[in-house]
């Protein structure tokens, strides 16, 4: 394993059957097609010794913990999306949580939000982070852009293992984020880099 990669991260986020099978109750179009390139990243990963982070959400059934504009999705018998145990909350066919990697539940939509990430990167010694997942304007765009205010020297997201509900959202956002530095290159170019 090369010695930089001790110290790189792959945060895997929402790549949960709810954002990305057809009938998902929060399905982002174009999350099917990443999967493939999600699976690969990870395995990638592994094989560098990357640390693996599943990032997900997960919330109460009667979603007393999720975001104001979307509590009326649960409660009066209603089932809502992602909830804690539930079948749209299991991550797609093909990614698997296996030793060593970590599980970290979010609320909302950046993975640095509420939670403990940034205390447990820096207590792991990373400092790069590399980005996979769904959907893009949402909790891609707002773990990278904590990610660039809390000073992590390196954030790449991997443009064709992320995605949004179109192509233009998609590229119109990865713009932004080149914008402040993180950079975006596709799978194939981030497995040549350094290989």
């Amino acid at each position: 394993m090369a010695e930089k990669w001790k110290h790189t991260a792959l945060l895997v986020i929402d790549m949960q059957k709810d954002f990305v099978h057809e009938d998902g109750l929060m399905r982002v179009n174009g999350g099917k097609a990443i999967v493939p390139n999600v699976i690969q990243a990870v395995q990638l990963a592994r094989l560098r010794g990357i640390l693996v982070i599943w990032v997900v959400r997960e919330h109460d059934r009667l979603g007393r913990d999720v975001e104001l504009f979307r509590r009326h999705l649960y409660g009066d018998g209603k089932l809502g999306p992602i909830v804690k145990g539930g079948l749209g909350a299991e991550l797609v066919e093909g990614l698997v949580v296996k030793e060593g990697d970590y599980k970290l539940v979010k609320t909302r939509f950046s993975a640095f939000f509420n939670t403990h990430l940034h205390s447990f990167l820096r207590d792991a010694g990373i400092e790069s982070l590399v980005i996979t997942g769904v959907q893009t304007p949402n909790c891609i765009r707002q773990t990278v852009f904590d990610a660039v205010a809390l000073d992590y020297p390196s954030v790449t997201v991997i443009v064709d293992a992320t995605a949004a509900a179109t192509p233009e959202i998609h590229a119109a956002n990865i713009f932004d984020m080149k914008n402040v530095g993180v950079a975006a290159p596709t799978l194939q170019e981030w497995f040549e880099h350094d290989a």
